[in-house]
């Protein structure tokens, strides 16, 4: 990966994204709970990257820069199109999921996530499906840390409210 040094090549974009696409979908996937909108949602994101990218891949973390991209195009759209959300019967197997956890408990897992606010939920997929610190999301959602941690333990305690599991 490019280290942003002057003189440096700059990554070629067609290669990053064949590269990193996939990625930027399952997230954008996991935010938004169906592969119509994720879609949408990556592509604006990249739209926005393309015209910028020579000085994009110049930045020290390509990734994370681009993540927050995503992040942000989803929460515009989630701004303009909140009031036609709709929650989806069938989730995607695409997402890796741990396996010992049975499909009906994580179709029952998924459907508490979309029933989160859209600040709890990005928190939350950020946290444990990015595998991202406090910080790093803090960044990426232009919020405090403490706003964050506080988001993924409410988040995280109605999680367990819904799924029974209120005393654990």
């Amino acid at each position: 990966m490019d280290t942003g040094a002057p003189g440096q090549e700059s990554t070629p974009f067609d290669g990053w994204v064949a590269a990193r696409g996939p990625a930027l979908l399952k997230l954008a996937y996991t935010l938004t709970g169906n592969a119509a909108d994720a879609e949408d949602v990556v592509q604006e994101a990249l739209a926005r990257a393309l015209p910028r990218w020579e000085r994009i891949s110049r930045v020290d973390n390509v990734d994370a820069y681009v993540r927050r991209m995503v992040v942000n195009a989803h929460t515009s759209w989630w701004r303009r199109f909140r009031r036609r959300e709709a929650p989806v019967e069938l989730v995607r197997e695409q997402v890796v999921v741990a396996e010992a956890v049975p499909p009906d408990e994580r179709a029952r897992l998924w459907r508490a996530c979309q029933r989160l606010p859209e600040a709890q939920r990005t928190a939350i997929v950020l946290r444990y499906y990015e595998q991202l610190e406090y910080a790093e999301i803090a960044e990426l959602t232009g919020v405090r840390e403490g706003s964050v941690r506080s988001r993924v333990s409410r988040g995280l305690s109605a999680l367990r409210e819904a799924m029974g599991e209120a005393d654990e």
